[in-house]
């Protein structure tokens, strides 16, 4: 008798799950349209008012700026990126209005006294957190052309909070240049795309000048689009201070790509990306403090080794 075929088990289907609804979260939603759709009409009718100002048009022009800059567009930004933008991690810091920052470009290995006592030993100074009183002298200093070595820099946000802290260079005595880098500390058993753990991440960018976000609108910093040189001018300047400290590259991390970054300046990388291991760096210790400082490496672009 020619066999027959016996028929696949039957798998019984996976049950659906039901997504229970929440009265907070519906609310949380509504509120949060409902307030940027409030801050564009707020918009519309102060444009609307202003045509019979006359000369008060001129404090229009203000006050519609401080509107549409600080309000309006970063209302809307944050709305619309909770709808399109990616929430887990791509490479990318995002602003405080939800779009896409700065490219992450660095990655640590070690404790926070390691990285802080590194980053003091190769002439970086720690950035004073945002404060009223701080964004007003950065504001004074930048008018004047003072020095203001521990200005704060703005927060971007990855792992869905803001930087830990941040190290700059100011060049030349003027705060509105500036190499700076901010660090994030990866969460508990969190891994790189690939398997690689590290216990920190950075973005290390270098700011050139003031200008107009073209995104908000709002004054900020404009960055140097070659993000790949400022982050070797990093790994240069810790390799000079650190004889401790050990480098790989993770090669390829990220494809190569051209983009913005959330002040609508133009950024393009390798996709590399160096791994700084501190862990063997002895508390109170630096290659640094047994000779003369010398002064931070230039800004050329650095040959990056892996090191076993």
């Amino acid at each position: 008798m020619p066999a027959t075929a016996t028929p696949p088990p039957a798998h019984p289907r996976p049950k659906k799950r039901t997504k229970r609804f929440s009265v907070n979260a519906a609310l949380d939603n509504f509120f949060f349209v409902f307030a940027g759709l409030a801050a564009i009409w707020l918009a519309v009718l102060l444009a609307s008012d202003s045509l019979e100002w006359g000369w008060g048009a001129l404090w229009f022009a203000l006050a519609f700026w401080l509107l549409l800059a600080y309000l309006v567009l970063p209302r809307l930004h944050r709305i619309l990126t909770q709808l399109y933008v990616p929430n887990y991690f791509i490479g990318r810091a995002r602003t405080s209005d939800g779009l896409l920052g700065d490219p992450v470009n660095l990655a640590l290995l070690g404790t926070a006294e390691q990285v802080g006592q590194t980053m003091d030993a190769a002439g970086w100074t720690r950035a004073d957190p945002v404060t009223a009183a701080s964004s007003w002298r950065i504001i004074t200093s930048t008018l004047t052309r003072r020095s203001y070595d521990e200005a704060p820099v703005s927060p971007l946000f990855l792992f869905g909070r803001q930087q830990d802290f941040a190290y700059q260079q100011e060049v030349e005595g003027n705060p509105s240049k500036r190499h700076h880098v901010r660090f994030w500390k990866c969460p508990e058993g969190w891994m790189l795309p690939g398997g690689h753990r590290v216990d920190w991440l950075a973005a290390g960018t270098f700011d050139r000048a003031v200008g107009f976000s073209l995104f908000t609108l709002q004054i900020t910093h404009k960055i140097d689009e070659n993000t790949d040189v400022e982050r070797d001018h990093i790994v240069a300047s810790v390799r000079a201070a650190e004889s401790a400290a050990r480098f790989v590259v993770i090669r390829d991390f990220s494809t190569g790509y051209h983009a913005r970054n959330g002040g609508g300046d133009s950024i393009h990388t390798d996709g590399d990306l160096p791994v700084i291991d501190l862990r063997q760096v002895a508390p109170g210790h630096t290659a640094a403090g047994e000779q003369e400082q010398e002064p931070p490496v230039d800004r050329g672009t650095v040959e990056v080794r892996g090191i076993s």
